[in-house]
């Protein structure tokens, strides 16, 4: 039983190695979105977070960040957890 595990497994792995094309074409797979989508979908997630953000400090009359602010408090939130894990 175990000889005949053992090689059901070479064979697959031998079959991987040795198949033409990748496993991609294979399976006949494609991205479903283009990368300059992503990159837009990216933008338009940071932008609906940061209107987010400044519609509740608005509410609490607070004054609005700006995406630099934004993204120098992740950078200094990401220097203290760096520094934290040493």
């Amino acid at each position: 039983m175990v000889v005949l595990f053992a090689g059901l497994v070479v064979g697959i792995v031998l079959l991987g190695l040795f198949a033409p094309g990748n496993g991609s074409r294979q399976l006949d797979w494609r991205p479903t979105r283009s990368p300059e989508t992503e990159a837009q979908n990216e933008v338009d997630d940071l932008d609906q977070m940061l209107e987010s953000l400044n519609a509740r400090r608005r509410a609490r009359g607070q004054a609005e960040l700006t995406e630099d602010e934004l993204h120098e408090r992740v950078a200094a939130e990401r220097r203290e957890l760096r520094d934290r894990q040493r």
